[in-house]
């Protein structure tokens, strides 16, 4: 695997874990580039809090319009086709539904950590008011996906617009501190999530994104969807073996937001 492959790195030797499991809180934001980010990265522990009595909520930053190697696709049918699978992989992991799904709607690959973006995320958080928000590291090394790096950039920063009140008073809405941010596909990985309970969930939630079997998962049949059920399963395993857990998703964690 390497820093570009979606979802759950493996652990370097030399990353040791410094906290794990969080108390499930009562509200966590998911925040991801594109539909099926959230899924990746942190699909189990959101499936993991949501039995737990957490609200959950998603926040897809782009519409997925570029998510398909038919170059040939009617890129709206697409763009149609992938919400409908947020939704439902957002209900799968023990979501409320479509109004818990939000959407900045940028442009696949075009999108850019800018005042606006940083506005809009910024007024979801405060509507929401999260305890905890999750999202890309926008500190990864070598990550070659610009939505990827723009989204981990618009989080921080609008988390901080989100607490200061003097950030974006036009939103009409008090300013809201979240506890903690988690940051999947961490560059330093500092806390685990035990998401053995959960595993079942976020496979069959990746499972809804059926758009991505063929370009994301490399899964054109059944045989294909085994095999990455199996690959996804030994990732897992392989990042909960170091803290004897059997299934882990790894993050950064940073706190006093």
């Amino acid at each position: 695997m390497n820093a570009n492959d979606p979802g759950q790195p493996p652990l370097s030797t030399q990353q040791v874990k410094s906290t794990s499991n969080l108390q499930a809180p009562n509200v966590a934001l998911a925040i991801g580039a594109h539909p099926d980010d959230v899924e990746f990265g942190c699909g189990g522990t959101l499936a993991k809090w949501a039995q737990l009595g957490c609200e959950i909520h998603h926040f897809v930053m782009t519409d997925g319009s570029k998510g398909t190697w038919d170059a040939s696709a009617d890129t709206q049918l697409l763009v149609d086709r992938r919400r409908g699978e947020q939704i439902d992989a957002h209900t799968r992991l023990g979501g409320q539904g479509s109004d818990h799904v939000h959407w900045l709607g940028r442009v696949d690959g075009e999108l850019i950590a800018d005042v606006d973006g940083r506005s809009e995320v910024a007024r979801v958080i405060r509507m929401v008011k999260p305890d905890v928000v999750l999202s890309h590291d926008p500190w990864k090394r070598y990550r070659l996906h610009p939505d990827h790096r723009e989204t981990g950039r618009l989080v921080c920063d609008a988390i901080v617009a989100a607490r200061d009140p003097h950030f974006n008073p036009e939103h009409g809405l008090a300013p809201h501190r979240p506890e903690r941010l988690l940051l999947w596909e961490a560059d330093e990985v500092n806390h685990i999530e035990d998401i053995t309970t959960s595993v079942d969930i976020k496979l069959r939630a990746l499972e809804c994104h059926v758009s991505q079997f063929e370009s994301t998962m490399k899964a054109i049949d059944e045989a294909g969807l085994e095999e990455f059920r199996t690959r996804m399963r030994m990732r897992l395993a392989d990042i909960g073996e170091p803290f004897g857990v059997p299934a882990a998703e790894a993050f950064h964690l940073m706190s006093n937001l």
